[in-house]
């Protein structure tokens, strides 16, 4: 169900957004203090940008380089993907697969080229080729496939440019 509540947001709305993507740890108490307003008016705006839809959630973001050890060899692959129709039927079914797996981390319809792009976690080589077995070629939709395989992280966000 789609949020339908005004994003009226002032800059002080912002600026707690930019403090909690940088870091939701923070007590309300330090929260509030950063942002120059009381714990209960800190209180009531994050309540109100989380139903509003501003924050959809918070998470810890992990280290895959770190994990290696202790999970093995990882892999992160940008997958660009074709499909032999357009049609709203066909894109909607591909992409409610692709977001069902765990191992799309991310799935972006794009315009133009492909219509997808994927980001994509795994332990290996043969768990990237059972995902390409899984969501690639048992699809007959599927036209084109072009699979890009990271070296290096050079940079990783999800921090929104808010000033």
């Amino acid at each position: 169900m789609q949020n339908t509540k005004s994003l009226d947001m002032d800059a002080t709305d912002l600026h707690l957004l930019d403090l909690l993507q940088h870091d939701a740890t923070r007590s309300n108490q330090a929260l509030a203090e950063a942002a120059g307003l009381s714990p209960a008016t800190c209180h009531r705006r994050i309540k109100r940008l989380w139903s509003v839809g501003a924050i959809e959630k918070q998470v810890a973001v992990l280290s895959p380089e770190r994990l290696a050890d202790a999970l093995g060899w990882g892999l992160s692959v940008l997958v660009e993907v074709s499909l032999d129709q357009q049609t709203q039927e066909a894109l909607d079914a591909f992409e409610a697969r692709a977001v069902a797996d765990d191992r799309v981390q991310q799935c972006w319809r794009v315009s133009p080229g492909p219509d997808f792009v994927l980001v994509v976690q795994v332990t290996d080589m043969p768990a990237y080729q059972d995902l390409a077995r899984v969501l690639f070629t048992e699809d007959r939709q599927v036209r084109n496939v072009r699979a890009f395989f990271a070296v290096k992280r050079a940079k990783f966000g999800s921090a929104l440019p808010l000033r």
